[in-house]
């Protein structure tokens, strides 16, 4: 098990948090969402059939998810973590309102990520506040 690993499996966690291995199922099934979704917006932004200013929100929440794991496991920093996990959240909504009205399917493919963030969010927070 390297460092990482190790040190988050010593925080202390609520009852109610999923296992570790979840994360990377869930993930990898989010992502591809995710992945699809960038897609179309960036396939749409180049075509010209809707605004950079639409595609910023989905670009932020790539580099803001990106940031997330270097964050939490490389600087172990759980209040930074918890400011980043809400710019994640943020951007979600953003993004999801900015593209309903170009497509209603992008931003339906978008809800599990929210659902999974809204509940992430909720467990990074109670890591924080649990482990000082």
């Amino acid at each position: 098990m390297n460092n990482s690993q190790e040190w988050y499996m010593a925080l202390k966690k609520p009852s109610w948090a999923p296992q570790p291995s979840l994360f990377g199922q869930v993930w990898s099934v989010l992502y591809l969402f995710i992945i699809a979704v960038n897609a179309y917006v960036l396939l749409a932004v180049i075509h010209h059939k809707i605004s950079w200013k639409v595609g910023l929100s989905f670009w932020l929440n790539l580099f803001f998810n990106i940031i997330f794991t270097p964050i939490q496991f490389g600087l172990r920093n759980n209040k930074l973590a918890c400011v980043d996990i809400i710019l994640i959240l943020f951007t979600i909504i953003w993004s999801m309102i900015a593209i309903w009205p170009h497509n209603k399917l992008a931003t339906l493919a978008f809800v599990p990520y929210l659902v999974w963030v809204c509940i992430a969010t909720v467990l990074q927070f109670s890591i924080t506040r649990l482990n000082g």
